[in-house]
Parts: C-alpha cells; sequence; structure tokens
C-alpha cells in the first residue's frame, strides 16, 4: 500500500470519534506500530485533528474532513481530462461513473478550486462510441473481474468467421479502437479481439481460474519475445 493510501486509511478508521489504538491500524493495514505513530505524527503535523498518545489510543475531533486542497492544479486536469475521456470513449455504465466522478472531484474542491474543472478546456467527442459497442465493453469489463468465459461470434480482418470460447483478460483502447486481450480456448494461444468485430458475444456459463502461462502477465511477456519491444497487443 503506498503512503498516502494508508495515511487516507488511517483518517478514515479514525472518523466518528472512535478511540483506536496504534495496533489496531497496524494490524489493520499491515504494518508495525512504529510506522503507525510516525504517520500520526504526519497527519498532525499538517493540521489534521488528531487527539491521543502512543500507548493509549488516538481520535479525531467530530467535524473533520479530507482536506479540500488535495488536488494540485494538474492533478484536477488530469482527472477531469480522464472523466472526460472515459464518457466519451468508455462502457455504458463507465460513463455514469465518470460523470459522478467529475460531480464528487468537484465536491471535495474548496470554491476556489471548483471553476478549475469548467476551466480545464480539455473536452472529447460524444459520438465515437455506439450504443452497442458501450454496451459490449461493461459486459467484458464485468467477465474480465469475475473471470466469466465468454462465448463470442467473431469475424477477423479477412472477413472470416469464427465461433469460440475465450477468457477475457483485459480490455485495450487503442484512440479509435477498443481491443479485447483473452486466452481463445480454440486456439489455446493468446488472441486480441476487436470489440467492434465482435458480432456477438454472451456467457459461456462457466468461470476459469487463472492458470500458470494463461494469465496477463504472461502475455505480457509472450508480447516482449515475439514483437521484442514493448507488450502491444496488435488487434487482428
Amino acid at each position: 500500500m503506498r503512503r498516502a493510501d494508508r495515511l487516507f486509511q488511517i483518517v478514515q478508521h479514525l472518523r466518528g470519534g472512535r478511540l483506536v489504538t496504534a495496533r489496531m491500524l497496524a494490524e489493520r493495514l499491515e504494518v508495525s506500530e512504529r510506522t503507525i505513530y510516525r504517520d500520526i505524527a504526519d497527519l498532525q503535523s499538517t493540521g489534521v485533528p488528531i487527539d491521543g498518545e502512543a500507548g493509549v489510543g488516538y481520535l479525531m475531533r467530530e467535524g473533520f474532513d479530507l482536506p479540500p486542497l488535495m488536488f494540485t492544479r494538474d492533478e484536477i486536469v488530469a482527472l477531469v481530462a480522464g472523466a472526460r475521456m472515459v464518457r466519451a470513449f468508455g462502457g455504458a455504465e463507465m460513463a455514469r461513473a465518470a460523470e459522478e466522478a467529475l460531480v464528487k472531484i468537484g465536491a471535495v474542491l474548496p470554491d476556489s478550486e471548483k471553476a478549475r474543472i469548467a476551466r480545464t478546456e480539455i473536452h472529447m467527442p460524444n459520438w465515437v462510441v455506439g450504443d452497442a459497442e458501450r454496451k459490449s465493453i461493461d459486459l467484458l469489463e464485468r467477465a474480465v473481474e469475475k473471470r466469466d468465459v465468454i462465448s463470442i461470434d467473431y469475424s477477423d480482418e479477412a472477413g472470416k468467421n469464427s465461433q469460440r470460447d475465450v477468457r477475457p483478460l483485459g480490455l485495450w483502447f487503442w484512440g479509435k479502437v477498443w481491443t479485447l486481450v483473452a486466452w481463445c480456448e480454440l486456439r489455446d494461444d493468446f488472441r486480441a479481439f476487436r470489440i467492434d468485430r465482435i458480432a456477438d458475444m454472451r456467457a459461456a456459463g462457466r468461470t476459469f481460474r487463472p492458470e500458470r502461462g494463461k494469465q496477463l502477465a504472461d502475455f505480457y511477456r509472450t508480447m516482449e519475445v515475439r514483437q521484442g519491444v514493448g507488450s502491444g497487443a496488435n488487434p487482428y
């Protein structure tokens, strides 16, 4: 866990006026008590109203919220641009989540910083990804997470049609084209499928377990060997 994430988690554990000991925090965050002592001291030095001491416990006074200046100007621009890109190019559920994320980002910023969201002149067209493709992106993203095997009807670059069951491993966006990287059970190898060439997809009704040689890390290594550079996944 990154230190910034750990500090955030400490604040979350201390919310509500609960007395929490360093040992409890250390166990939950899987670090030493000495690390917790240092983190608490650092939080206190930045103005977080944490009361208590080592050996007794800590609590945070009510009414405290996360510091409103938690994002720098460049971070705000990056977050807004990223959310807008997902809204324009992602799945339907991703787009809704990105819109909600923009609202939440604005909610934690002070008034002087909220205007930066509106002033971030990085925009995306709204017509890049069609409704059918958005639906496919959402379905595949969930399948990747749940390790659901997917049956697809696919048309390759030459127009040859095939039906196959695949183990979805990840989604890649290439600027105009989304691809699914998967383990193809028909070819017994990794394949990258252009989503816009998938005529139909449906759950195969089974899940898969990670197997050595068939995981995303193995795909990366395979691409490095085949291409000699990076880990690109050129769709076919």
